[in-house]
């Protein structure tokens, strides 16, 4: 299993450019269930979780070809409609199948997925909208069968932690192929669903309202193939740049969209960061003498502070000066990474949905263990600021979605290493 180093306290310098989105490869690629012909999709980034969706899409017939960072996929086998638990429960997001599986070959059978180390993210809106639009659902060993066709409708997909990003690409979906009009209220807002929607018309969908929490999707009777640039990853902009604020280093972050990323840019600013925004990258400026403060953030729905870049401030902030509060209104239980950050020496106590943290000016090496994917990220940042070396284990977490992270940051100036144990 391997495990990252990282020998701390060296600045970093350059440029580190950012892979395509994460997130908004996953529901792309599962609506090759939808489309006739084959799709060609650039910046695609080499994730594990990229490639056990791929896996869940093979055994569904879909066939793919990597060429460097340009993937292309045809669905070629659409008789089968089973998408097995041993595949579906190495990720949640793998769930996002289910709409268009449903909508393209009338029926879907897909098992539960597994949970999430942070607490439980259930799967009801994605039923709920799924039944809005005509499906048929049953429950039975542990899958979901969804039969019947879709016939269109008016869907809410509002929760009680606002509306749902997954939930949202999957009956959008499966509304795509739809015998009526949908019109999908409470939809999610981000950038992966936008950029979704607009992938989705280019194969010939008619979708309008992107960007908005209200989509209308007229049905149609087939998609075709298309060719499709993947956009940059919000999150792995905002982790690099977290690293360079908390490293107080002139770190240039490229091929990332700034307007998908101007919450995270105001508390970075609070914190007392000099950013130089560009149209496709983000500059750190080194700051003379000084230290960053403290500041407050609570996570919530798009434009807001994404949760996925939650961890990572909490990093930032061991090293800022006052006391800060981080709320998590999405995940309330995502804090298991803060344990591990004390094993460092940072200054974190946790109260309810809250964790606030005292800034210390010095962090010390130690080995830390990876809970999560972001929470991994959130030690790496941490090491580097560290006095000393530090091990960070489970680093198969980050590979879920970081590409050659420890490359990337080799290039500006980390002293970062992979050790491989047999």
């Amino acid at each position: 299993m391997d495990r990252i180093r990282i020998r701390g306290g060296r600045g970093l310098r350059g440029t580190v450019r950012v892979s395509g989105s994460k997130n908004g490869a996953l529901p792309i690629l599962a609506a090759a269930l939808l489309v006739d012909g084959p799709i060609v999709l650039r910046n695609m980034p080499r994730l594990t979780d990229v490639e056990n969706l791929l896996r869940i899409l093979g055994k569904l017939g879909v066939v793919h070809h990597w060429s460097g960072d340009t993937l292309e996929l045809e669905a070629k086998d659409k008789t089968v409609y089973t998408a097995p638990y041993d595949l579906v429960r190495t990720m949640r997001a793998s769930f996002v199948v289910l709409g268009p599986l449903w909508a393209r070959r009338g029926v879907a059978r897909v098992s539960y997925p597994g949970g999430c180390v942070f607490g439980h993210r259930p799967v009801d809106l994605h039923l709920k909208g799924l039944a809005g639009l005509g499906g048929t659902i049953e429950h039975i060993d542990g899958y979901v069968t969804l039969s019947g066709r879709p016939s269109g409708g008016v869907v809410f997909l509002g929760g009680n932690m606002g509306s749902t990003v997954l939930g949202t690409a999957n009956v959008l979906m499966a509304a795509t192929l739809g015998t009526g009009i949908t019109y999908l209220e409470s939809a999610a807002m981000e950038p992966e669903i936008e950029d979704l929607c607009h992938f989705l018309n280019k194969c010939g969908a008619r979708i309008s309202g992107i960007g908005s929490h209200l989509l209308v999707i007229e049905g149609v009777d087939t998609l075709h193939g298309c060719e499709w640039q993947m956009i940059p990853d919000r999150i792995e902009a905002g982790t690099f740049l977290c690293g360079a604020v908390m490293m107080n280093s002139d770190v240039v972050v490229q091929n990332c969209n700034p307007m998908h990323m101007l919450a995270v840019v105001d508390r970075l600013r609070a914190a007392g960061a000099t950013l130089e925004l560009g149209r496709d990258f983000i500059r750190n400026v080194p700051i003379a003498a000084a230290r960053l403060r403290a500041c407050d953030v609570t996570t919530m729905a798009y434009p807001g502070f994404p949760t996925d870049l939650q961890a990572q401030f909490m990093a930032l902030m061991t090293r800022a000066d006052g006391v800060s509060v981080i709320t998590e209104k999405i995940y309330p239980e995502r804090f298991i990474h803060a344990a591990e950050l004390q094993r460092l020496g940072a200054r974190i106590r946790r109260e309810g949905a809250s964790a606030i943290i005292e800034g210390t000016e010095e962090l010390r090496g130690a080995p830390v263990m990876a809970s999560d994917l972001r929470a991994s990220a959130s030690l790496v940042l941490a090491g580097l600021a560290a006095r000393g070396a530090t091990d960070v284990r489970r680093v198969y977490h980050i590979d879920r979605g970081y590409e050659r992270i420890e490359e990337k940051l080799q290039c500006i100036g980390a002293d970062i290493e992979r050790i491989s144990e047999g």
